[in-house]
């Protein structure tokens, strides 16, 4: 039970969030055997049909986060379900995390996220790249390359701000 729970406390007074992310974990412990995907069928579809269409945040069942995921108004949210996230990572509204389309026409892999990530709103995060721990990525910032931990990311394109400026 403390599984489907554990971003509870992470999202007080937030209702949506809770059981946005509720949901979500409920549908990675059924996507975890074949059988379970079989009798869950209606509840699977009743997430996506929820979660994707009427709250508009998209999280597939396939994608990897860390506990105590934080969201923030999460309308319009978007996350490929490459994606990996750590612990105690915060996202706002019109986040979008996932691949790019490469010369050669083939994908990317998604961006890997580390802990106590705090993501603004509108921001774009993508590629094959590493988000370290305790960045802060401002609201707008279109985030393309790597980023090193306890940095603060502003910009289109995302740059890092010099600890004199903090």
């Amino acid at each position: 039970m403390s599984y489907l729970f554990q971003d509870w406390q992470s999202n007080r007074r937030n209702f949506k969030g809770q059981l946005v992310l509720c949901m979500f974990r409920l549908v990675s412990l059924i996507n975890r055997s074949m059988v379970a995907k079989v009798i869950f069928f209606p509840y699977l579809m009743l997430y996506r049909y929820a979660v994707e269409w009427v709250w508009g945040i998209e999280i597939p069942r396939k994608t990897k986060i860390g506990r105590g995921l934080s969201l923030y108004h999460g309308q319009a949210l978007v996350l490929n379900q490459g994606v990996i996230l750590g612990d105690n990572c915060t996202l706002r509204n019109s986040v979008t995390i996932g691949h790019k389309k490469l010369a050669n026409g083939t994908f990317s892999r998604c961006p890997r996220l580390g802990n106590n990530v705090d993501v603004g709103a509108n921001v774009v995060i993508i590629g094959d790249i590493e988000i370290g721990d305790n960045v802060v990525i401002g609201a707008g910032s279109v985030v393309t390359k790597s980023i090193p931990a306890n940095s603060v990311v502003v910009g289109n394109p995302a740059r890092i701000l010099e600890k004199e400026t903090l």
